[in-house]
């Protein structure tokens, strides 16, 4: 059975994710492709979905003007496999506040169960790299590129601690469900994509 995963491509590091999810299939011999959406009747035909990181208020504006934000609640409900990076983690979170201007109104997903804040570790001048661990999913050393990220302050009992860096929350999981802090396109190895991977093909 070959197997769809999209790219959610209104904003943000789209090319970069559609190039990593393809490399992972390749490298899994796993028969599927992988897309770029934009409207609610491309998500609905989706096995998995990949919301890459960017900027999270602009994502999220223009999926609710669109419509997908509602049909994209509705998929990630029934079970669809997710991955949120940075902006996408932010837009799958309860709660999100910035750690300069506080709560912010922003649209989210709400399904997400963390309490997450914006810029936790400074803005872009700020980005860097580190190592980070995250043995429950068999990846136990992998590079994050940290550029304006998030960090989970809190999380409910449904949800995994993955990783933390500096005793911060950068990754998570919720079933079918990841967010990470760091942006593993950005980088040669494709380890969490091709985990991601698995996790679509396993599902569908």
């Amino acid at each position: 059975m070959s197997i769809t995963i999209g790219v959610l491509s209104i904003q943000g590091d789209v090319q970069e994710n559609l190039l990593s999810a393809k490399t992972a299939l390749d490298e899994l011999k796993i028969d599927g492709k992988v897309i770029d959406v934009r409207t609610p009747e491309d998500i609905s035909s989706l096995d998995g979905l990949i919301i890459p990181g960017g900027e999270s208020t602009t994502i999220g504006q223009l999926s609710l003007v669109n419509g997908s934000l509602k049909i994209l609640k509705e998929k990630i409900a029934n079970g669809l496999p997710v991955l949120g990076i940075c902006a996408g983690m932010i837009i799958l979170s309860k709660t999100a506040s910035d750690r300069v201007i506080g709560k912010t109104d922003q649209p989210l997903l709400d399904i997400l169960d963390i309490t997450l804040e914006r810029n936790s570790f400074g803005r872009q001048r700020e980005s860097f790299e580190a190592d980070v661990s995250m043995n429950s999913i068999d990846i136990p050393k992998f590079n994050g590129v940290f550029i304006r990220a998030p960090s989970v302050s809190n999380v409910g009992p449904d949800v995994e601690i993955l990783a933390k860096f500096n005793e911060k929350i950068v990754a998570v999981k919720k079933g079918n469900i990841i967010g990470t802090a760091f942006h593993p396109e950005l980088t040669q190895d494709v380890s969490l994509h091709k985990y991601f991977v698995n996790l679509v093909s396993q599902t569908s």
